[in-house]
């Protein structure tokens, strides 16, 4: 029997066996944009991000200040010092983000739930996309870059926290992921059109090295001018 568009990017991207067998994805992190500089502005530091594989967790280090990291779950952020002992936390952030608008500012929670939660899903596409609950379906493809990207819509479970229950990517003659479009609804609900690039290969995983999410209109056409996030990923591993 014909695998569907997702086994076969699954497949591309490393395989769900080594996914099983992998338990956490850890990257070091640079990353900026309009979206930031409008809520939560920080410096250019290098963070280390470590992505769990099979549940909705993220570390970042540091995190805070110098001595001090995040510890994101779906429904808590933790901080923490660098050996991991407590000194605070918040549960429940994703619900104080409603009446937010592109310009209402972040507090230190809202800023690390955000981060977290976008760099666990960044680290983890495609894998998460089979997890119990996520629905999928194969939608018409993109004409982009001289090349033909499938797509696939999803609608991500409710214990998921991410962007928007329903996101669409896009993915390449290689079958790895080019796009990926959502809108972010803790921000008043704006499109974004996140591209992916620069992959590499990470112990038989393939990730990418680059994220540049730009503001969309409504008929999601791409605002160049509107980079809201950019990420560079390197010294990948996995654990």
């Amino acid at each position: 029997m014909m695998g569907t568009l997702l086994d076969d990017v699954v497949e591309a991207a490393g395989g769900r066996d080594r996914w099983t067998a992998t338990r956490s994805v850890s990257a070091d992190a640079v990353s900026g944009g309009e979206l930031l500089d409008r809520k939560a502005p920080q410096d250019p530091q290098t963070r280390r991000i470590t992505a769990s594989a099979h549940e909705q967790r993220a570390l970042t280090v540091p995190a805070g200040g110098p001595d001090r990291r995040v510890n994101f779950h779906s429904d808590r952020v933790a901080i923490e010092d660098l050996e991991g002992r407590f000194v605070a936390d918040q549960y429940g952030v994703e619900e104080t983000f409603e009446g937010h608008t592109l310009d209402t500012p972040w507090t230190p929670f809202q800023r690390a739930h955000f981060g977290g939660y976008a760099m666990w899903n960044y680290l983890t596409t495609p894998f998460t996309l089979t997890f119990p609950g996520v629905q999928t379906w194969e939608i018409e493809p993109l004409e982009e870059e001289g090349e033909t990207w499938r797509g696939l819509r999803a609608v991500m479970p409710s214990r998921f926290v991410t962007h928007s229950r329903a996101q669409e990517f896009y993915f390449g003659p290689d079958l790895l992921l080019r796009r990926h479009d959502y809108t972010v609804d803790i921000a008043g609900g704006f499109r974004a059109a996140n591209y992916a690039s620069e992959h590499v290969e990470v112990d038989g995983l393939i990730i990418p090295g680059k994220r540049r999410a730009y503001m969309c209109d409504k008929n999601y056409r791409v605002l160049r001018d509107r980079l809201m996030i950019w990420i560079d990923f390197s010294d990948f591993s996995t654990d």
